[in-house]
């Protein structure tokens, strides 16, 4: 994801396992993370609206999103130049604007005390995902239950992540509910194997799957 957009997660249907992808689900960062992809390709002299980066905007690797816009714009601008930059603004919108999900503390509280367990899986390193955490108040619920795809080195859609995250959890698939917010996320809870949700928002593109939605966090609990 642009960001490394936070995470999908997984919940265990026997009231044991959460995992979730934490940008656009956990923090309410893709907005910013268009935000940054518009300042980053302005400040090489090409012209990227919101609307545009919003339309556009389906998750994914970092470098993948940077070299599908500059395409797009026809910029001739190398990925090492774009990501350092766009890394930089999108840092400073974070430190200046992120904020949770609305209704994640609510679950978060709900999941604890009723035993279920959870973690975080995103595309975006280990540092990023954990800054996200902290500027929102997140942090402290998710110590050791962070996976990066830079562990795997596989991104979504690929479903690699997804397994890792819970083989590592120690649960089976089938005991485990992932919850996503974009084409690719899904597709990668699909393609493991996993009951996937989508939660839907600003990323609310459509797409072929047959999914149960949800529009809050707290439908959640309804689902335990």
């Amino acid at each position: 994801r642009c960001a490394p957009c936070l995470f999908p997660l997984f919940f265990r249907r026997q009231i044991k396992f959460w995992l979730r992808d934490s940008d656009g689900t956990l923090v309410d960062s893709e907005r910013l993370c268009c935000q940054a992809l518009c300042e980053t390709f302005n400040h090489f002299g090409a012209s990227l609206s919101m609307e545009e980066a919003v339309s556009h905007f389906e998750g994914g690797k970092l470098a993948d999103i940077l070299a599908a816009t500059k395409q797009r714009l026809n910029v001739n601008v190398s990925i090492d130049r774009l990501e350092p930059v766009y890394r930089q603004k999108l840092d400073l919108l974070f430190e200046d604007q992120l904020q949770p999900m609305e209704g994640v503390f609510e679950v978060l509280d709900y999941l604890n005390e009723n035993g279920v367990e959870y973690c975080v899986a995103s595309n975006g390193p280990r540092d990023k995902i954990e800054r996200c955490l902290e500027l929102t108040g997140l942090l402290p619920f998710f110590k050791g239950k962070i996976f990066s795809a830079f562990d795997t080195n596989s991104w979504k859609p690929e479903p690699d992540l997804i397994l890792y995250s819970a083989m590592n959890m120690g649960f089976k698939l089938e005991d485990c509910i992932y919850v996503d917010d974009t084409p690719k996320g899904l597709e990668a809870g699909v393609r493991a194997g996993v009951q996937t949700v989508h939660l839907t928002g600003l990323n609310n593109k459509h797409h072929t799957l047959d999914l149960k939605k949800i529009s809050h966090l707290r439908e959640l609990e309804e689902m335990l």
